[in-house]
């Protein structure tokens, strides 16, 4: 079928709003008409070639839609469904089978081969191959082939057109805080970054009831946005040492936990130092492989902890579901960070990103 989408060669930093030729879905296979898709970092990453994939490609990795067609295999998921697009997962290794498949074994070719595991595609520009399944689906478009694994289901009354961030953005940085941490309640937590993933981290400390929860970053609109969502305490690391008055508003004593989002070496450290013994701090920021992060020996002799967190340590057909419910209860208001954009001004949504004004976009598809 003829469908829209917006495609990258990686020359150019704009993507080019085109139509493709979309394949019938395969066995373990899922057309899904997409409603709404987040633009996410990685997106734009893999644009700038800062992450390798196969070109050209359509990108996309938070999706969400109504299936309209399942290819042979699937039996989860039936036409009418509606779905949030997570990552792609193999589910037979150890870890998928720990409930662990951001974990899986066979993550890059799930997930980073945009391509069929045989190397086949399913979009096509006058005959010429355009790679799909970038994290099982190539949501950047008004309908997408998906790998069957990436599907979750939600309710339906589900509000699709805000779901999608759900999938990345939102599952790591709430993740990172109620799979990876588990605060109890009382304990005080610091979140550096309010990006969509941050200030997901900080909506989940708030429903694990975290206090203080305090909230760095170095745009003061991103700080008011973070207030809205339950931060108790604004730290603008502009105009002051983040490090110096997040000990300041503790006494002295530090923090229990700290989630790192920004990305940035420097902060990564900073949410380290300021940990209490005993502490932990989680970083979900991607930088460069082979970049070195500096630690003082003795801060975690002392009972600190530091470890990863890779799209929040989730299952996602089990978390996001919960998420979506914290969603429509009003306790995890994710519209609060979401601005709107058609897909033919995806451009202008990236460079709204890049200036500040928008947080997280979300691109809704013409159909």
């Amino acid at each position: 079928m003829r469908i829209l989408a917006a495609v990258t060669e990686g020359k150019d930093p704009l993507f080019d709003v085109c139509p493709l030729q979309l394949d019938t879905p395969r066995s373990g296979e899922v057309r899904v008409k997409i409603i709404a898709t987040g633009i996410c970092h990685t997106d734009l990453a893999v644009r700038d070639r800062q992450i390798s994939v196969a070109m050209p490609v359509v990108l996309g990795h938070e999706g969400a839609g109504i299936v309209e067609q399942v290819g042979p295999g699937v039996s989860h998921v039936q036409v009418g469904d509606k779905v949030i697009l997570s990552l792609g997962f193999c589910g037979q290794c150890g870890h998928c089978a720990s409930g662990l498949p951001t974990y899986c074994d066979e993550h890059f070719d799930y997930n980073w081969k945009a391509s069929r595991a045989d190397g086949s595609v399913a979009l096509h520009d006058n005959g010429r191959p355009v790679h799909s399944h970038f994290f099982g689906q190539s949501s950047f478009a008004n309908y997408a082939v998906v790998s069957a694994s990436s599907l979750v289901k939600v309710a339906d009354d589900a509000p699709l057109e805000f779901l999608g961030p759900f999938a990345c953005g939102v599952m790591t940085g709430a993740g990172a805080v109620m799979n990876t941490l588990k605060p109890a309640p009382g304990t005080a937590i610091a979140v550096f970054g309010m990006g969509a993933v941050g200030l997901s981290a900080v909506m989940a400390a708030q429903v694990m009831g975290c206090t203080p929860i305090i909230a760095i970053d170095t745009q003061a609109s991103r700080l008011a946005v973070a207030r809205k969502m339950g931060a108790t305490q604004l730290i603008d690391a502009s105009q002051s040492d983040a490090a110096q008055q997040i000990m300041a508003l503790t006494g002295g004593r530090g923090v229990k936990y700290a989630v790192e989002c920004a990305g940035h070496v420097g902060v990564m450290a900073s949410a380290v130092s300021v940990l209490e013994e005993g502490g932990e701090a989680v970083l979900t920021g991607v930088v460069a492989p082979g970049t070195q992060l500096s630690l003082d020996v003795m801060q975690l002799i002392r009972g600190r902890v530091v470890r990863g967190s890779i799209m929040g340590d989730a299952a996602p057909s089990v978390f996001l579901p919960r998420l979506v419910e914290l969603f429509k209860q009003g306790r995890f208001p994710v519209d609060k960070m979401i601005r709107f954009y058609d897909l033919e001004h995806i451009n202008q949504a990236i460079a709204d990103i890049h200036s500040g004004e928008t947080i997280k976009a979300v691109l809704r598809m013409p159909h």
